[in-house]
């Protein structure tokens, strides 16, 4: 395809995708359960984390988390005793275990004593730009002295060359804002201009069928190199064609 023809193409996809009905088959309607910031932000950061495996299990087990928490993530995250903690010891979610979850408890416990928005936490205080989010973000996670190394599995860094695929899909979530109601657009530090598209293997796939990407290693040169593409077609809103490469790796085998 030509450019042009490309993104008459994707634009499309974007808006039979980008749509209420979207939301439910998505690991996306865990956070649309709330309607208070902080619980989105909360319940957002579980689910983009979980957020490997098959869509449904992943929702199932989001589900079972938040329970343990009676679907009221911040007021648990704030007010809960050791004792409220017994039962996240026999929660799983493929290599996510008890370890990781009390830990990721203990972090949001830290932050909103200090903060009132997660969002504070992707923004470094010097530097600007998803990159320089994203590492201080690790850099803060992991800042408590009892931090656990197999926990780092979980929170990516492009410092470490990760695409970082769950945690671009988390921002995606939080600073996005259209009339789709989809994404939440809950965040406005950062700009759905600087956002950086979630790289999983579909989207990868489908974006080297459409000659949008040429780099075949997952890193974050690639996640880098595929947004710069979309921005060609969107500099506003490059993360939006996430909604078109992900619905026809997935939904239409593409």
């Amino acid at each position: 395809m030509i450019r042009d023809e490309l993104k008459d193409f994707l634009d499309e996809k974007v808006s039979h995708y980008n749509c209420p009905d979207f939301i439910a088959d998505d690991p996306i309607s865990i956070p649309h359960t709330y309607s208070k910031s902080q619980d989105i932000e909360i319940a957002g950061l579980f689910a983009a984390t979980l957020a490997w495996g098959l869509r449904k299990t992943i929702i199932k087990k989001c589900n079972e988390l938040l329970a343990m928490m009676d679907h009221a993530p911040y007021d648990f995250i704030i007010h809960h005793t050791t004792k409220d903690l017994k039962p996240f010891l026999q929660f799983k979610h493929r290599t996510f275990n008890p370890t990781d979850t009390l830990y990721f408890i203990a972090f949001l416990r830290q932050h909103y004593s200090q903060h009132e928005s997660l969002e504070s936490a992707f923004v470094h205080p010097h530097l600007s730009g998803i990159k320089a989010g994203l590492e201080h973000f690790h850099e803060q996670f992991f800042s408590l002295d009892y931090a656990p190394d197999r926990t780092k599995k979980h929170i990516s860094t492009p410092a470490r060359k990760s695409a970082c695929k769950r945690l671009n899909m988390y921002l995606r979530w939080m600073v996005r804002k259209d009339q789709q109601g989809v994404d939440f657009g809950l965040w406005h530090t950062l700009s759905p201009s600087e956002l950086i598209c979630p790289l999983d293997i579909h989207v990868q796939r489908t974006a080297h069928k459409l000659l949008l990407l040429k780099r075949t290693q997952s890193d974050w040169k690639a996640a880098e190199e595929l947004t710069d593409q979309l921005r060609k077609m969107d500099p506003t809103d490059p993360v939006k064609y996430d909604f078109a490469l992900f619905g026809l790796g997935v939904m239409e085998k593409f």
